[in-house]
């Protein structure tokens, strides 16, 4: 509603004409006609009930404008300021009311001259109560950053990439647990990367970026949050390394919270114990506090005003209604241990009680949650304000007796979302109270227990390696997929280097999974994370590329879930590995943790109780989940999520070594599987041979445009060859006849050729006016010049020799390019019947005598009367060469007449 009237000093833009539904910020002044209205309502007792019933139990609240005093003008208010705040070695810029004036907070904090842009808006209409806060973030990597443009068609940034996406969960989630619950209304993060300059990376930037923007903005949270990289080179602990500090890390640690205490780690290492992984947060969580110190100065000067008023809580006897309804139950249904008749007895339940409290009406043991309403209509009309109310038992002046208004007891009723929120914080409570009073959970286990575990290999019989890891109701089927260079997956970057991935993970969460119907399409932010995280735990166990040549595909496929699927693919995919007989360093497992934060609320001592291997139901009432992967001593991967106001090391410390113990227990049970993991190459995965050749030679396999290559692929049916600068060749192939061929033939292209080499029945492959092209080996290709085919003239080699005539040469020069010079002339005599010649004819009898040797390794000797022959010389076995051409060892030859090299000649030509 505006109001017009010219003594109004502030618009509020609620819409609702009863008083009270404004916010006490909102100085309404209401219409004569309006307060009238409500008059006769000041004397019923249920008006709060009337108002839930004709407004269906919803209460809104509407984002209040500006306050009606301002003591000081909006650009006053949004004056640009600027602060350095340390981080690590360093400090940071944070400046704010430069950019994004108009949303509710907005900075841009510098780290060198690598630029994070962060707005916080939020909705003037809030959203209908839920038990989810209505928070969504959005991170983006601008290429301009690094003066790039998108690869793609049209040349602007797309849908998010998986490492913008895995960012966005870094934000999110320490955010989260700081939002003060019963505030609704949608609340967006974005985050740009405006500049980027390749040495400082802007993901721990952003966390800190985000946490200064929610902090100075109107959104009520507890305190403000920061986020900082921890690594470890060469021993030493550093925060916020650069990224080529980064490049030796044995520790890849993101860790986020407030001044006192942790939010969120994240991180990979390469087996590294747990003390080493507790300094490291240790360290990160003292650069944490120092910047949100800083941050604290800077909001006292640029904050604006909490919306605290915004916040709607459901009514506290609402609790104490759906205990009493529902409490005995819920301790039944919380002991039943299979998840499927659990959720639904749990959603009968639900349904049970939200009908007594929103339709029939609860009256409590006491019978204090009665009301009192009149029957008929309580909106009075203005004419009818001057008619005189006659109290019950009173006659008027006419003595005329009025009948009293009849009145009825009405249960107070609530509204629907109020009951299922407090309904599901009481399954919560109840549920604490079962493990913390009890000491056993809702399947029987013991806090340390783990669910039992089975695992069978080879379940996919054409799969390279496959693997069913069943722990509890969680199931993972991982499938892992062998294959060449090609298979590899591509990433493009802000650093300018498209990254290609050798090994790569991805999981899949299908609604069935979860026994529901639902939407299947492109993988979620949370299967991202997921896959991502059990990824980078079995990065560590995998070998070298020396050492295995293959891209490494792993698929995990949830079939089941409650509670740690991520784990479950860790499990699995460290089976298939070695189902698909990838040689890995050792075999890893991963584990999810919970914990219980405050146990004396729920009868136990008010030390943290830290649960193993939690349920689902267990990460959604529990306060932490804390998923640890690696093998019996150290650790690979690491996610912690809280749900609180933090943890701090000792509880952190707790659950790691119990983490410890679990692992040892899971690897127990993996290596009994059965049947076991194969642990050689399927005979379906693809032969890879690797050869090395010296890199000036890599040319010669690849050809003129890629011709040669794929010649050898089609003639000997390989799948594929992939040359490197360094001279490494990879061979792909589906069966070893194949890889073989193309082995002779790439042999044969690299090969060294001697001078002096000769190379017989060879066939020609092209005629040029400057001579013919002959191959002397498969692939290999040398020039035979038009005055190297014959003693004598020759005008045009297409006289004589036409393409795949067969002719012996013999190789007489190498060039700096490695081309090939033939020479015919060099193992023929001078005179050659099928070429005229010029020269005067010699009488044969007077002429001396040739003789000619054939050698392999040397250069063939003419015009001497006697030479040896060579005993390596090779055998001819086409019909193109005469067995008189294969020279005994030891032996003297003579040149043979003309008659008989004329019939060699016509032999060769014919063939």
């Amino acid at each position: 509603m505006l109001a017009n009237s010219p003594s109004l000093t502030h618009v509020c833009p609620h819409s609702y004409t009863l008083p009270s539904y404004h916010s006490k910020n909102c100085k309404l002044l209401l219409s004569a006609s309006a307060l009238s209205r409500f008059k006769p309502f000041k004397t019923v007792p249920s008006l709060n009930l009337l108002l839930q019933r004709n407004f269906h139990g919803r209460k809104f609240n509407f984002r209040a404008l500006a306050e009606t005093q301002v003591s000081e003008s909006p650009q006053d208010a949004l004056q640009p300021h600027s602060v350095k705040i340390p981080f690590g070695d360093r400090h940071i810029l944070v400046e704010t009311g430069h950019m994004g004036r108009q949303a509710s907070g907005a900075v841009t904090v510098t780290d060198g001259e690598t630029m994070v842009y962060t707005t916080v808006c939020l909705a003037d209409i809030p959203n209908e109560p839920s038990d989810f806060y209505p928070l969504s973030v959005n991170y983006q990597e601008r290429f301009s950053a690094a003066g790039r443009t998108s690869g793609g068609f049209f040349k602007r940034e797309g849908r998010p990439k998986d490492h913008e996406v895995l960012v966005c969960r870094l934000i999110d989630r320490p955010l989260r647990p700081t939002m003060l619950k019963g505030f609704y209304h949608d609340t967006q993060v974005l985050s740009w990367v405006l500049s980027y300059d390749g040495l400082h990376p802007p993901d721990s930037l952003a966390i800190t970026a985000a946490g200064i923007a929610v902090a100075l903005s109107e959104l009520p949270h507890t305190k403000p949050i920061a986020g900082v990289r921890v690594g470890l080179v060469g021993g030493k602990y550093i925060v916020n390394p650069t990224t080529k500090e980064m490049e030796n890390s044995e520790l890849d640690l993101v860790l986020a919270g407030t001044d006192s205490a942790i939010l969120m780690i994240e991180g990979y290492c390469n087996f590294l114990p747990e003390e080493k992984l507790l300094l490291a947060v240790e360290v990160g969580q003292d650069a944490v506090q120092k910047i949100c110190k800083e941050v604290e100065t800077l909001v006292e000067k640029c904050g604006k005003p909490k919306m605290v008023d915004a916040i709607k809580l459901p009514p506290p006897e609402l609790y104490r209604h759906v205990e009493e309804i529902a409490g005995d139950e819920l301790v039944h249904i919380l002991q039943i241990k299979k998840k499927i008749p659990r959720r639904k007895a749990l959603a009968s339940l639900e349904e049970k009680v939200v009908d007594i409290l929103t339709q029939r009406g609860y009256v409590g043991k006491g019978g204090a949650a009665l009301t009192v309403e009149t029957e008929p209509d309580l909106y009075v009309d203005d004419d009818d304000e001057d008619e005189e109310v006659v109290v019950d038992g009173e006659v008027d002046e006419g003595d005329v007796h009025i009948k009293p208004s009849p009145r009825i007891f009405t249960p107070l009723l609530f509204a629907e979302v109020d009951v299922k929120l407090v309904f599901k914080e009481t399954t919560s409570k109840y549920l604490r109270k079962r493990i913390v009073e009890g000491g056993r959970r809702s399947d029987g286990r013991t806090p340390e227990g783990i669910r039992p575990i089975s695992s069978r290999c080879g379940f996919l019989p054409r799969a390279h390696g496959s693997a069913l890891f069943t722990r509890g109701e969680t199931q993972s089927l991982a499938v892992v997929t062998l294959g060449d260079k090609q298979m590899a997956q591509r990433i493009d970057s802000l650093d300018g280097d498209d990254e290609s991935k050798r090994f790569y993970l991805q999981y899949s969460f299908p609604p069935s999974c979860v026994g529901e119907a639902g939407r299947v399409g492109a993988p979620s932010r949370r299967e991202i994370g997921h896959g991502t995280l059990a990824e980078r735990a079995l990065e560590p166990i995998l070998p070298s590329e020396d050492e295995f040549p293959y891209t490494i595909r792993v698929e995990s496929n949830i079939t089941e879930s409650n509670g740690s699927s991520s784990m479950a693919s860790v499990c699995g995919g460290s089976l298939a590995l070695q189902d698909a007989g990838v040689p890995i360093r050792r075999p890893v497992a991963g584990i999810a943790m919970g914990m219980v934060l405050d146990t004396k609320e729920f009868g136990g001592d008010g030390t943290p109780l830290i649960l193993s291997d939690i349920t689902g139901s267990e990460d959604a009432s529990g306060d932490m989940d804390f998923k640890v992967a690696g093998n019996d001593d150290c650790i690979t991967a690491f996610q912690m999520d809280i749900k609180v106001g933090g943890i701090t090391l000792p509880v952190m410390k707790q659950a790691l070594l119990q983490a410890k113990e679990g692992r040892k227990l899971i690897l127990a049970e993996m290596s009994k599987c059965l049947p076991p993991p194969s642990k050689k190459l399927s005979r379906y995965a693809p032969l890879i041979h690797v050869m090395k050749v010296r890199p000036e030679k890599v040319n010669l396999i690849i050809g003129s445009g890629g011709k040669t290559v794929r010649q050898i692929i089609e003639e000997t049916g390989v799948e594929a060859i992939d040359t490197q600068d360094d001279g490494t060749v990879k061979i792909t192939a589906r069966d070893l006849v194949s890889l073989e061929k193309s082995k002779v033939i790439i042999g044969n292209l690299t090969m060294v050729p001697i001078i002096g080499d000769t190379y017989r029945n060879r066939e020609i492959k092209s005629i040029a006016p400057y001579g013919v092209f002959v191959e002397i080996v498969p692939g290999r290709e040398g020039l035979c010049h038009i005055s190297e085919l014959s003693p004598g003239y020759l005008s045009k080699a297409e006289d004589v020799f036409k393409v795949g005539d067969r002719i012996d040469v013999k190789l007489i020069e190498v060039n700096e390019k490695g081309q090939l010079r033939l020479s015919r002339r060099a193992l023929i005599p001078d005179a050659d019947p099928l070429v005229p010649s010029t020269k005067q004819n010699i009488n044969a009898k007077s002429a001396p005598k040739k003789f000619t040797s054939v050698a392999k390794d040397g250069p063939v000797e003419e015009n001497v009367e006697l030479t040896k022959v060579k005993s390596n010389a090779p055998k001819a076995t086409s019909k193109g060469n005469s067995e008189e051409d294969i020279v005994p060892p030891g032996k003297v030859v003579k040149s043979r007449p003309k008659t008989e090299s004329k019939a060699i000649s016509s032999a060769s030509n014919e063939s």
